[in-house]
Parts: C-alpha cells; structure tokens; sequence
C-alpha cells in the first residue's frame, strides 16, 4: 500500500513538471534561416509564425518563386529546431523513467 501512494505521489510530481515545462516551451521562441540568412523565421514553442525578416536585396520580381522557397525552408529549419528543442527537455525531465522507445511525451 505504501508504495502506491509513493507512486502517486511520484505521478502527482511528473505531473506538475509537465505542466511547468510545457509552460516554459510555450516561451520558447526558435529562429530558422534559409539563403544564407536572407530569410529568417522565428516561431513559437507553439509552432507559431512570430517574425519573418527577408533582406531587401531578394526584393526583385525576378525571383518572387525563389523567395517563396527560402521563406518555406527557413519555417521549415525553425520548425525543425522547435521539435528538437521539445525533444530534449523531454528528455531531460523523463530521464531513468522507464518509458517505452518511440513513445512521445508530452502526451
């Protein structure tokens, strides 16, 4: 019996640093560039488009196809940030957990 309440009172703790760290990525801000930099995005732990900064030099009408490919890559590089970020401190907190490989937290 008493390692029942050992163990929910363990999940009531997991439970509150779950809480806390999703609170702490929603913050998180991830920048992603593309063209060397001529193209930068920054989203939120949220996934969220927060900024787009595009240098004027790519401002020909020219290359309107090769921006919209630098703007999709550069989302795509924060994005990919973001998910690794979150990977992480996910593992950092469930770390000697016995948790199943592949499994994806938080839930």
């Amino acid at each position: 019996m008493r390692d029942l309440m050992g163990l929910m009172g363990k999940a009531k703790e997991m439970q509150a640093k779950f809480q806390a760290m999703q609170e702490e990525m929603a913050e998180m801000e991830i920048e992603g560039q593309a063209g060397g930099g001529t193209v930068k995005v920054t989203l939120s732990g949220k996934s969220e488009m927060k900024a787009l900064k595009i240098d004027p030099s790519l401002f020909k009408e020219d290359d309107v196809e090769i921006l919209e490919d630098l703007i999709l890559a550069a989302h795509n590089d924060a994005k990919s940030k973001l998910e690794a970020a979150i990977q992480e401190k996910t593992q950092e907190m469930t770390a000697g957990l016995p948790i199943p490989p592949g499994m994806k937290l938080p839930f």
